[in-house]
């Protein structure tokens, strides 16, 4: 059914919103919902604990931060909280940093987060060995933190970039959606049933998995080969492309069409939006919604 054709048929309580399906995916996602700031996540992996919390106590301003006191216990939290940026020490027990970060970057659930390895060694030898399998950047200890904050967000900045360089490729008309892959006929699933459920504020990785027959384990990994995105990421992404068509081509309001594409809240739906396109959606509206569109 055309989204235009739902609209009669809901029964909004904008003044009740519900949780969104993001908060039930990322506790990344629910912080941003509630605090209207984009937080992202820092893995810190330091055994020295005095260092640990002076990296946490002057990063824990602009990032969610998460600590593990070796290599070992720091791929655990790799799993479980799927940070966005890992800051590890190379010399720890149980597992030493060089270890990890091959670890990571050897497993295709992890290999996109980039790494930055911290070490009181001077010699070459070591750096380039943590080059070699994959670290992103090195710093040397004793470091400036100012100089660790800029790694950090220019590896943000160049992860954003390749993530919508990856979104701009794939092309989505009404319920068509182009990729030359093996992907299309699993995409194209994919974006009908996000389609068919564009409004749901609930909808989750768990509904979609069982809608098409894999394991949310399977569906992450291939979601993410085929789109670059993750699936939390990809339903996002679907929900927006909606809501920038309605923007352009219906007369709703901004906060008609974010509880229509499924968003908690009008606040929400501003800043997932902003993220994507560069604009607020007032912006977009007043570039785009033009008195002769509707001629």
């Amino acid at each position: 059914m055309p989204l235009l054709d739902h609209i009669e048929k809901l029964n909004l309580d904008f003044s009740s919103p519900e949780i969104p399906f993001e908060a039930q995916e990322e506790a990344l996602e629910k912080a941003l919902s509630e605090t209207d700031a984009e937080i992202h996540t820092i893995l810190l992996v330091e055994d020295n604990q005095d260092l640990r919390e002076y990296l946490r106590d002057n990063l824990k301003s602009n990032y969610r931060i998460v600590e593990a006191a070796d290599g070992k216990e720091g791929w655990q939290k790799t799993l479980a909280n799927h940070p966005e940026i890992i800051v590890s020490d190379i010399s720890m027990p149980n597992m030493t940093g060089i270890e990890l970060c091959k670890k990571i970057k050897e497993d295709k659930r992890t290999k996109h987060i980039p790494v930055i390895l911290l070490t009181a060694l001077t010699g070459e030898q070591e750096q380039l060995t943590g080059l070699e399998i994959g670290a992103n950047d090195y710093l040397t200890k004793p470091f400036n933190i100012d100089i660790l904050n800029v790694k950090i967000k220019n590896l943000l900045v160049l992860n954003r970039t390749l993530k919508n360089t990856y979104t701009k490729q794939i092309k989505m008309e009404a319920a068509e959606i182009l990729v030359e892959s093996h992907g299309d006929k699993l995409l194209k699933n994919i974006l009908k049933y996000i389609e068919d459920n564009i409004n749901n504020s609930q909808l989750s990785v768990e509904d979609l998995s069982k809608n098409v027959g894999m394991s949310r384990g399977s569906l992450y990994h291939k979601v993410l080969e085929l789109t670059g995105l993750s699936p939390v990421e990809y339903i996002r992404s679907v929900k927006l492309d909606k809501a920038a068509a309605l923007l352009v081509k219906s007369d709703l309001n901004i906060s008609q069409i974010a509880y229509l594409v499924g968003f908690a809240t009008p606040n929400y739906f501003a800043k997932s939006f902003k993220l994507k396109f560069g604009m607020q959606p007032s912006e977009y509206l007043n570039l785009h919604r033009k008195p002769d569109n509707s001629a």
